[in-house]
């Protein structure tokens, strides 16, 4: 019925293309003679015409986020902000329609990306990301949204406790690297010639504090060294810029040493755009809500609001979500604090990228104007994702035939729009856990609610559930959210009562963790905890997906994206310490599995329904290179890029249970500076449908960038010296080799100016 509707809704959207919702009249509107409507100039050329037919008090109206156009040009008033986290969401640009049912009144609601991360399926990113753009330009052929997208979040999830974790794919940057590459081409889309719509990459860099112990995100500097910011917190954005090329970067609320990224031309200039050559048609930079307004307070980095603006403007910051450049630019340009050269190119960039769209082009010029709702992927991405934690046999569930009754208890049991996480949509539909257990064939279920504490009248409804049934089925979890960092990451201790109190019934027990990581440590060795499954926040589907996985109508195969940290890391260090490496002076015990020794569950860790065993299957028998002769060898414009080798890796299914399987593959030695990480993910494949008994080859993609390390400076360099592939989580095949010679630098980091 929602693919039907879904269906429906497209077809309406093709037709409604010649509204022309946000499109400039280039047929026999006021700029149809003008050169900005001329499809074989160039998008700059374009661009510069329509930037120079404006006033000076025009060009400073259309830098905020919320555009009003320009009337006599026949330019309509556009907002640049829309969301599309994992689907088209709730944001300023878009509208949905309220009437429940009707057209445009829901768009697919995806997991939230800490799930879809955990897939390690990037094939699978890229088509979630072409349903997010095709539903997208549906809802802006229906003139119910803009098409710039301020989506993804890509800040590595170095932390824990950091409110926004569930936004991204997880702490490793090598993983988010490739998940976004995957994102940004099904979000942008291939043609050469147009955008689908603009993806942004955000929050540019350093942004993981939300409001930690009285430190603001607004307020907040970011002190990193050179070395862990071009190896870590750089990483994904170097991506996204350089290689997969996205047409918007976000700059952030903090200061990175001293300076307001939003104002810092050392990050927007001589690292985005010239060290990382972001420098074509169309790209441009937009700050975050009202983070220009920062830059004055509580940053304190300029003396008046004029100066604020213009630092921002003159650094590379080309929109202002907000008003502060609208209110204050005009001050600004009177006190000559900034020139038409530097606001022209500011709005050259953001036109530029209008172009790119289609935006002023003759409707019928335009294959995306007709584009319709695409199907959805929404149950696959959640069953790919679930994380078996601990099993001692009892999953999958044998329902079939059997008469099962199963208890489906605690505060995520029902749970609905929570499941979909922040910046989510209206979904189609929302499956709850208990909603998919009741559709089970064969099963009696008895739903008890959230037992709260003993006081309340739902402990003893959970109690007298969990007697009655065969299997109880616990589901609670952590739940997060912007502008909120946690304090604790234990599971409080009235909850582990009723779970171990339930546990103990002596019936098969499943924790169902949803939500963001809690330690597991009260349940991982409790001999009444059968299995204990993490689903994160898995979107509209979510339950069928989680009861698919339960009953092993889907075998598992997620891979954790991130560490599970003891409850007392909150203790062990600050959120505000951006350092990854310990450190006995400051009592920094580390940061993410390259640095932490001390995890509950593992990043990359994952049960399955069977048993698997990966040994290495190369070709060649070579185990020593020469890092001249790789260089002489490497002929990428970027030379981390350049190949190394493409290592076989052999997976057999030793079990009886057809199952997918995640390889990944983790480099490791003690070469180059020190201290230096254990190990380090390089690469992954997903492999799909094992059968029990059977072989499949995997192969893990090396290339200079896996082997090489980051310097005190931040410059990239392979060093000799002994190194090891390491296969699985735990190890399960190791390949030792060599690098010989000199050490040679792959890339040269751009060092910042003295810091004011």
């Amino acid at each position: 019925m929602a693919l039907q509707l879904l269906t429906t809704v497209g077809l309406l959207a093709s037709s409604a293309a010649a509204a022309g919702h946000l499109f400039p009249d280039c047929q026999t509107g006021p700029l149809s003679n003008n050169v900005v409507c001329n499809t074989k100039a160039s998008v700059t050329d374009r661009a510069k015409a329509l930037v120079a037919a404006l006033t000076i008090e025009e060009k400073i109206t259309l830098t905020g986020s919320t555009s009003p156009g320009v009337h006599r040009l026949g330019l309509p008033s556009y907002e640049w902000w829309q969301e599309a986290l994992h689907g088209v969401a709730s944001s300023p640009g878009v509208t949905f329609n309220k009437q429940s049912g009707g057209n445009y009144s829901f768009a697919t609601s995806f997991p939230q990306p800490i799930l879809m991360g955990a897939a390690f399926n990037d094939d699978l990113i890229k088509a979630v990301a072409t349903v997010i753009s095709t539903e997208a330009r549906a809802f802006n052929n229906a003139n119910r949204s803009g098409l710039d997208y301020w989506t993804p979040n890509i800040n590595p999830y170095r932390d824990p406790r950091w409110g926004r974790g569930q936004e991204t794919p997880g702490e490793d940057t090598f993983h988010i690297k490739s998940y976004v590459k995957s994102l940004i081409e099904g979000l942008q889309g291939s043609d050469p010639n147009y955008l689908k719509v603009v993806a942004t990459c955000k929050h540019f860099v350093g942004y993981d504090v939300e409001n930690w112990s009285g430190n603001e995100r607004y307020g907040f500097d970011a002190i990193i060294s050179p070395q862990e910011l071009s190896e870590y917190y750089m990483q994904p954005f170097q991506t996204c810029a350089r290689d997969a090329k996205v047409a918007s970067i976000m700059c952030s609320y903090n200061a990175l040493n001293g300076v307001p990224t939003c104002a810092d031309s050392y990050l927007l200039q001589d690292v985005l755009r010239d060290h990382w050559n972001w420098t074509d048609d169309g790209f441009y930079v937009t700050s975050d809500c009202d983070s220009i307004q920062n830059v004055f307070l509580p940053h304190n980095y300029t003396d008046t609001r004029e100066e604020a603006v213009a630092f921002s403007l003159i650094a590379g910051t080309d929109l202002d979500c907000g008003a502060y450049y609208g209110t204050h630019l005009p001050a600004a340009y009177e006190q000559g604090l900034f020139n038409d050269t530097t606001i022209d190119q500011a709005l050259v960039r953001l036109y530029s990228a209008q172009i790119r769209l289609g935006m002023f082009d003759p409707a019928n010029n335009q294959a995306y104007r007709a584009l319709t709702f695409g199907d959805t992927l929404a149950l696959r991405v959640a069953e790919e994702g679930i994380v078996l934690i601990k099993n001692d046999g009892t999953l999958p569930l044998q329902t079939k035939d059997r008469n099962m009754t199963i208890a489906v208890i605690g505060p995520w049991a029902n749970a609905t729009t929570t499941m979909q996480g922040n910046y989510a949509g209206v979904a189609p539909y929302l499956r709850s856990p208990y909603l998919a257990a009741k559709d089970l064939p064969g099963v009696n279920v008895l739903y008890a609610g959230s037992p709260g504490d003993p006081t309340t009248d739902g402990y003893p409804a959970a109690i007298k559930a969990a007697k009655a049934a065969d299997v109880v089925i616990y589901a609670d979890g952590a739940n997060s959210a912007e502008e909120e960092d946690r304090n604790l990451i234990r599971w409080s201790g009235e909850r582990q009562d009723i779970m171990t109190l339930l546990a103990g019934y002596g019936k098969p027990f499943i924790l169902l963790q949803m939500g963001d990581q809690l330690d597991d440590t009260p349940f991982l060795h409790h001999e009444n905890v059968s299995a204990i499954l993490w689903a994160g926040f898995p979107g509209q589907s979510g339950g069928d997906a989680i009861m698919n996985i339960i009953t092993g109508k889907t075998a598992p195969a997620g891979r954790m994206p991130v560490t599970q940290y003891p409850a007392h890391y909150v203790d062990d260090v600050p959120m505000t310490d951006m350092s990854l490496r310990p450190n006995a002076t400051s009592g920094n015990p580390g940061r993410t599995y390259m640095w932490y020794n001390q995890s509950v569950v593992d990043f990359g860790f994952g049960l399955h329904y069977t048993h698997f065993t990966a040994s290495f299957a190369n070709d060649s028998d070579a185990s020593s290179w020469d890092i001249q002769s790789l260089m002489q060898g490497c002929t990428e414009a970027y030379k981390d890029l350049c190949s190394f080798q493409s290592v076989g890796v052999s997976v057999r299914n030793e079990g009886s249970v057809k199952s997918d399987f995640v390889t990944l593959g983790f480099v490791a030695g003690e070469h180059g500076p020190t201290p230096y990480p254990i190990k380090q993910l390089v690469a992954y494949e997903r492999l799909f449908a094992v059968e029990a008994g059977a072989t499949a080859m995997a192969h893990l993609n090396l290339t200079l960038g896996s082997l090489a390390r980051h310097d005190d400076m931040g410059n990239l360099v392979l060093y000799p010296g002994d190194y090891s592939l390491l296969v699985d989580v735990p190890t399960q095949a190791t390949w030792n080799f060599t690098l010989t010679g000199k050490e040679a630098t792959l890339e040269e980091w751009p060092q910042a100016p003295p810091r004011q």
